[in-house]
């Protein structure tokens, strides 16, 4: 009886609860906005990490460096001229926190190192189950996502789309127009 009246009391404390608040990014690009949902609640590491560059202006005039039909694109690293950007410590991998590399979602890219993302991204082309969490040695441990695009995902393909080509060695999926995150801003909706 006990029980049941500290479940129906948790259950009120709930509903009264304010509803919590909505995160979001909008990256704008030269083809477009992207709007994506931030998981605060599941990554939370990577969503505080995203939005430090973000605060600071770091996705200003960067590229989408990488951009893979059927895949992914990639960007937050370089800039227009293809200078590589400094960028903060590397954070951990919160691949196991049970989000999928589904179509629109938004993850961290790392190197072969379990915890090394920093500052890149991609978002999803379409379900990409081999990058989710699968076990512990860094082939198999996943990549990070942290966010689920809300719109614009017509503008994720538009890029998708486009011609690329290698260059220097260090490029292989390079966009030949180069494709400029113009700015990334944050978006907190009380009440969602």
């Amino acid at each position: 009886m006990k029980r049941r009246i500290y479940g129906f009391i948790l259950l009120l404390c709930l509903l009264a609860m304010p509803a919590l608040a909505a995160e979001y990014a909008v990256i704008q690009t030269t083809l477009g906005d992207i709007k994506v949902e931030l998981n605060r609640a599941k990554a939370p590491v990577s969503v505080v990490n995203f939005l430090a560059y973000v605060d600071q202006g770091f996705y200003n005039e960067t590229i989408f460096h990488r951009v893979i039909k059927d895949f992914m694109i990639q960007g937050g690293g370089f800039t227009v001229d293809l200078q590589r950007k400094s960028t903060l410590d590397p954070i951990v991998n919160e691949a196991p926190n049970g989000l999928k590399n589904l179509r629109g979602t938004i993850a961290m890219a790392r190197t072969n190192v379990i915890d090394s993302a920093t500052s890149q991204f991609f978002i999803n082309l379409k379900d990409n189950s081999f990058l989710d969490h699968g076990g512990v040695s860094p082939a198999t441990y996943g990549y990070a996502v942290f966010g689920q695009v809300v719109e614009g995902m017509e503008v994720v393909d538009a890029i998708a789309r486009k011609k690329t080509r290698g260059l220097n060695g260090l490029f292989k999926d390079l966009p030949v127009d180069a494709i400029v995150i113009r700015e990334v801003k944050y978006i907190k909706e009380e009440g969602k």
